[in-house]
């Protein structure tokens, strides 16, 4: 499966998760969080939805673009992924993290 992220640490990223599932009525799209370290949220966006727009600071984009290819931590669906979790499992194939709606919440929140 192929995918950009959008990476927002700490309370920012917990912050900006409740509120994604708060606008979205509770189903943002898949978004991994890191439980140690930095405290990685990663929103799952579709693939190439990263590339030419602007995002504020605090934001750090995975995409493919030429001569870069990113790569993300992803838990297993189940079991024991520690310090990885889903916040928000995949729920069917192809459904992301609507990336518009992603851009305006944080670039609103880290203003």
């Amino acid at each position: 499966m192929q995918f950009d992220a959008i990476r927002v640490d700490g309370d920012d990223g917990r912050r900006l998760t409740d509120w994604m599932a708060t606008l979205t009525g509770g189903d943002p799209g898949p978004v991994v969080i890191e439980e140690n370290g930095r405290r990685g949220v990663y929103f799952l966006v579709a693939p190439g939805s990263t590339a030419n727009r602007s995002w504020p600071p605090g934001v750090t984009r995975f995409n493919q673009t030429p001569g870069n290819i990113s790569y993300i931590p992803v838990p297993a669906l189940t079991g024991n992924t520690w310090p990885l979790a889903w916040c928000f499992p995949p729920t069917v194939p192809g459904r992301f993290v609507h990336t518009l709606l992603l851009r305006c919440a944080v670039t609103e929140m880290l203003s």
